[in-house]
């Protein structure tokens, strides 16, 4: 029995699947003060309580990390790095994140000066030992971190991506009197000393709480069913999973793994009715995560978890605090703000009987967009009455109806997500009217035509299932592996024999590690790449290629030509007639997983008209409409609608206002096209 579990900030996701009752779904609240209990408790309503008669192979998406940082909630960590250079955190990089603020603040480091340890030791750029490591001097500082109840340590020698003897040394010392240990040539093999340490400590930050939750939860399950640590796995924020082992130890791989997942979810769904050109909208209870796919999911290695850089491969996927929970509130100017605020699981919206602040959610109900009396699939209730009361005091402040204020929030919540969307497409090169916008998360059916409109898209697709669209994504997910090695060499002077040997040690690498978590050679898939830039460049792009482009014979002129093509289509321009150097050598190995049966496309195909379950009155522009309302469950491959119309199913909601059409294709897919939409492509 398979189970994908995906915990956000407001609803715990999961998807079973199994021979003999095929795919079911779950969708809890979360239990921010201990995420496992919510898992714990979906498992058992899927499965039952009898655990010990199940063999279980999960695939969780965890927040923990994610919190961790964002909360500044994580272990007590101490740094270890070269003499000289104890303040890399604390100055960062000379970019001003708001260029005008006079009175910008630094976000405080995640180690303080006070756990920060200059060692005697200096490696230069070329690998070269300049002063050798003193033992006795990492020795001399253990009983100072066991006093100040360091949890953690981040080690972090200059140019250890070079050589990493002294860290691993001190690592050794470390471990072996019982510390947990980040070293930075074991999380980010990578030049450029502030992301590297950044990146080591926050996973020194992380780890310990991470190692914490899985063992818990893994203790649970294995004790009813799992016969085997690889069981439970962990999706990563490069869109694979690895093992809860190594997840304990690589937990800043977890930072951001839900959204991921989703992405994943979407490329396969979405590809199945025939979209390859998708941006992805995935508008849960606390955030809205979107992302682009152009035959292709985009990836990146720059992210931000908070303030923090974490220099690691991601899926290319950009985060706004816009969700169903997002909290009304006015500025010192009495002007209408939403979020990033959420409210969360606890206390949540009004609606959900115990919440005092106004959400998204709560303007979706008074706008009649939300069925009170069949949310999750009838499972809860939304209490409009209190819903009401709030909005009206609320309103009086702002002198603004009930409608109005709720109008307004759903708007500015919109204009978040639009700009989001922006960012992926538009800054990206691309015109998102050639694109489907394809919507899912508990609220991404609510806002998805509003959203497509002020885009001037034309297609909307809603997966079935959108509501828990990322924890089926966990269950479509490959192990993925991603491994570096510095060359920092110019293309011309670059030797392809050096590239090949290199490419061998970080291929023998990963199939060993792939190997370990059971994956035989034939199962395996390698994708190397350069990571290259022009000379004088601060920032490279990453070039892939077939290991075939290293053979005997081969010149490093492709790979040039490969980049100013590459650097044209993202820039818009390139210089042949400048010269390119080499920075990184990338390695991607992939273990293909077992995915699930694709549903067979159905082949009772219907012209039959729909019938709504009832009628009621839904405000599109200020405006009451009778609107039907159709159960999901209760449509068939071909039937067709005008809006406007509710389409609920058990997990989510679908608006369709006037002015769109709907459709149910024969794999679940409902297709909403808007008529009157101008200069639309898609």
């Amino acid at each position: 029995m398979r189970i994908g579990v995906d915990t956000g900030g407001t609803f715990t996701d999961l998807v079973c699947l199994d021979d003999e009752r095929g795919l079911r779904v779950g969708k809890l609240r979360s239990t921010p003060a201990d995420p496992s209990v919510a898992v714990l408790a979906g498992i058992r309503a899927l499965v039952g309580d009898d655990l010990l008669a199940l063999t279980l192979d999960v695939t969780h998406g965890p927040t923990v990390a994610t919190n961790a940082v964002l909360e500044r909630k994580g272990a007590r960590v101490a740094l270890l790095t070269t003499a000289g250079f104890e303040d890399v955190l604390r100055l960062g990089r000379q970019t001003r994140p708001e260029l005008y603020n006079f009175q910008v603040r630094r976000p405080e480091p995640l180690v303080g000066s006070a756990h920060t340890f200059g060692i005697a030791e200096r490696v230069a750029a070329d690998g070269t030992v300049l002063q050798a490591l003193d033992l006795g001097e990492v020795e001399g500082l253990i009983p100072q971190l066991r006093n100040a109840g360091i949890e953690s340590v981040a080690i972090c020698f200059l140019h250890s991506y070079r050589s990493p003897a002294h860290e691993e040394q001190a690592a050794k010392t470390l471990r072996d009197e019982g510390f947990r240990v980040s070293a930075s040539h074991e999380v980010l093999p990578e030049y450029r000393e502030y992301e590297r340490w950044a990146t080591t400590a926050v996973n020194a930050y992380v780890a310990p709480l991470m190692a914490t939750y899985l063992g818990k939860l893994q203790a649970e399950l294995v004790a009813g069913a799992m016969e085997s640590q690889g069981a439970l796995r962990i999706m990563q924020s490069n869109g694979g999973s690895i093992s809860a082992a190594r997840a304990s130890t690589e937990a800043v791989q977890t930072i951001l793994s839900g959204p991921a997942a989703g992405v994943v979810g979407a490329q396969s769904v979405g590809a199945r009715s025939g979209y390859t050109r998708l941006i992805t909208f995935d508008m849960g209870g606390t955030s809205t995560d979107v992302s682009l796919i152009d035959g292709a999911i985009g990836t990146t290695n720059e992210s931000l978890v908070g303030d923090l850089p974490v220099r690691l491969p991601v899926l290319d996927i950009h985060t706004v605090g816009a969700g169903g929970g997002s909290v009304a509130w006015l500025d010192s100017g009495g002007g209408l703000r939403v979020g990033p605020r959420s409210a969360g699981a606890d206390p949540g919206p009004v609606c959900f009987g115990k919440g005092e602040e106004l959400t998204v959610t709560d303007a979706n109900l008074l706008l009649g967009r939300l069925d009170p009396g069949y949310f999750l699939g009838g499972r809860m209730t939304l209490d409009i009455d209190r819903t009401q009361r709030v909005a009206k005091a609320f309103g009086q402040r702002t002198g603004l109806s009930v409608i109005a204020l709720a109008e307004g929030i759903v708007r500015i919540a919109n204009a978040s997500m639009e700009r989001a969307v922006r960012v992926v497409s538009v800054q990206r090169g691309h015109d998102p009217r050639d694109f489907a916008l394809l919507a899912f998360g508990g609220a991404g059916g609510l806002h998805a035509c509003g959203l497509a409109e002020s885009l001037e898209i034309t297609t909307v697709l809603i997966p079935e299932h959108a509501g828990v669209l990322s924890a089926l994504g966990m269950l479509l997910a490959d192990v993925v592996k991603d491994f570096s090695a510095p060359v920092l060499q110019a293309t011309a002077a670059l030797l392809p024999a050096n590239l090949r040997a290199a490419l061998g040690g970080l291929e023998q690498r990963a199939r060993a590690a792939l190997a370990e978590e059971g994956f035989g050679t034939g199962e395996v898939v390698i994708e190397p790449a350069l990571a290259m830039r022009y000379i004088g460049q601060a920032f490279e792009i990453d070039v892939p290629f077939p290991a075939a482009a290293l053979g005997e014979g081969s010149t490093t002129e492709a790979f040039a030509a490969s980049f100013h093509a590459l650097h044209a289509k993202l820039y818009g321009y390139s210089n042949s007639a400048r010269a390119t150097e080499c920075v990184q050598l990338r390695l991607r190995a992939t273990g293909r997983t077992q995915k699930p049966p694709a549903v067979p496309a159905q082949a009772i195909w219907t012209s039959a008209p729909c019938v709504p379950e009832r009628f009621a009155d839904v405000v599109f522009a200020g405006k009451p409409w009778p609107t039907p309302l159709f159960r999901t469950s209760q449509l068939s491959p071909g039937m067709t609608g005008s809006g406007p119309a509710l389409l609920i199913a058990g997990e989510s909601t679908h608006v369709v206002p006037p002015d769109w059409t709907w459709r149910l294709d024969q794999h679940g897919m409902l297709v909403l096209t808007s008529t009157d939409v101008a200069g639309g492509h898609s």
